[in-house]
């Protein structure tokens, strides 16, 4: 990469040097902030200006509050993602919009903001907030030509535009094997896998499942309900104080249950009696259904606490003999995505996946040998698509990690692009 021919000290350490024909000017001295604010009298959702606050565009407004090219940043809230917008806009109070200087190129001043470090200045951890005072003394490195900051708006853009570019593929592979997951699963717990396992060994004849939307399966698999394979307890409704000979203990709300995976980062407590602690303990494997919400998402019990129990918003599914749970993890999943669970839910105001409703869906139930070699398959391809999806998450990151330090070697001329 190029760079200028003499440098000085900016002063600032973070900057470090600057050429010496660039200046160092706080952020007042680009542009002026200015207040955001209250949107409920100008409202409409036929409006004709965009409505913006801290996390982007969220509704449309009848007039305007500024017209022009501006950076919105952040008040309260998400303040660490500025915005560059051209076209008139209300701004809410929750944010700051600017009005940029004539001697300044509007795209360097957004790409200027994108290298602030919002951490060193915030206040408030709950809600994390930015002062108009902070904010204005803030220091930059800039080109005192208004030509050379237009050429440096310029090529960051094509580069940004190129980089970005490559995320979205990497998303889209990301999503892509997504898929494939459904993709595998669908194949195994539907149809079988090939097998040199004599015990495993699918048969190749077909049969009507007699449930619509899937289609055949193999001749020797059964389809049953679901109450003739599991026990099905639903939990009980929140229970905040002792009403005597009560146990406090730790529960899962909807909120904790994942598609495949049980989040125990937030458990709340309750109160249970001692009649209801041996129905609702979770025991290892034991599945677990959201009730209401997104219904039927489920995941699986691997004892992640050493003691829970479950509120009336959450299923507990319990396998009888010689039904795998992983395989019914799999089919559960399956089902959720192709949306049969949203084909059966009362729905009032809120969705609800009922005891009743639950024990009459209908599984296929193959062979116990046969659960669990489709199991062990769908395991091994889970792992190998895992391992392309972290390394391409793990490009994505770095491809974020590069777009940020081009912008701020280019943006403190450590690099010449002109």
């Amino acid at each position: 990469m190029k760079k200028y021919e003499t440098y000085k000290d900016s002063g600032i350490e973070w900057i470090g040097e600057i050429p010496s024909h660039w200046e160092v000017k706080t952020l007042k001295r680009l542009a002026k902030i200015c207040n955001g604010q209250d949107h409920k009298n100008v409202w409409d959702e036929n409006g004709e200006f965009p409505i913006i606050g801290t996390g982007g565009v969220f509704g449309r407004a009848n007039h305007y509050l500024h017209v022009g090219p501006s950076v919105i940043l952040g008040r309260k809230g998400t303040i660490d993602k500025p915005q560059f917008i051209e076209s008139p806009f209300w701004s809410v109070d929750t944010a700051y919009f600017t009005e940029i200087k004539p001697n300044v190129n509007p795209k360097l001043f957004y790409y200027l903001c994108k290298t602030i470090k919002f951490d060193l200045h915030k206040y408030g951890s709950a809600v994390p907030s930015m002062t108009q005072e902070v904010l204005s003394q803030i220091p930059f490195a800039v080109a005192a030509s208004l030509k050379e900051q237009t050429a440096i708006a310029h090529y960051l853009d094509r580069k940004t535009a190129e980089i970005d570019e490559l995320i979205t593929d990497k998303k889209r592979l990301l999503e892509l094997y997504e898929e494939e997951k459904t993709a595998i699963i669908n194949q195994a717990v539907t149809k079988g896998i090939p097998s040199t396992d004599v015990a495993c060994n699918v048969s190749t004849k077909m049969k009507d499942s007699g449930i619509e939307w899937l289609g055949e399966i193999p001749e020797h698999w059964e389809v049953k309900r679901l109450k003739y394979v599991a026990e099905i307890k639903l939990g009980k409704m929140l229970t905040k104080e002792d009403k005597g000979e009560m146990f406090l203990k730790p529960y899962l709300r909807a909120a904790n249950i994942g598609w495949l995976n049980v989040d125990v980062s937030d458990v709340k407590e309750m109160w249970f009696t001692e009649n209801e602690l041996p129905k609702l303990k979770l025991f290892y494997n034991d599945l677990l259904v959201s009730e209401g919400g997104d219904v039927g998402r489920t995941c699986i019990w691997k004892n992640e606490l050493d003691e829970c129990y479950i509120q009336n918003s959450v299923h507990k599914v319990t396998m009888h003999e010689n039904c795998e749970p992983r395989y019914f993890l799999n089919q559960f999943y399956l089902f959720g995505k192709k949306g049969a669970f949203d084909l059966i839910v009362n729905r009032i105001s809120i969705a609800h996946l009922t005891v009743e409703k639950l024990r009459e869906v209908e599984f296929i139930i193959p062979p116990h040998k046969e659960q669990q070699s489709i199991v062990r398959h769908i395991e091994t391809e889970y792992a190998r698509i895992d391992t392309k999806k972290a390394k391409t998450q793990q490009l994505i990151e770095l491809l974020n990690e590069y777009r940020t330090a081009l912008i701020s070697e280019v943006v403190t001329g450590k690099v010449k692009v002109i």
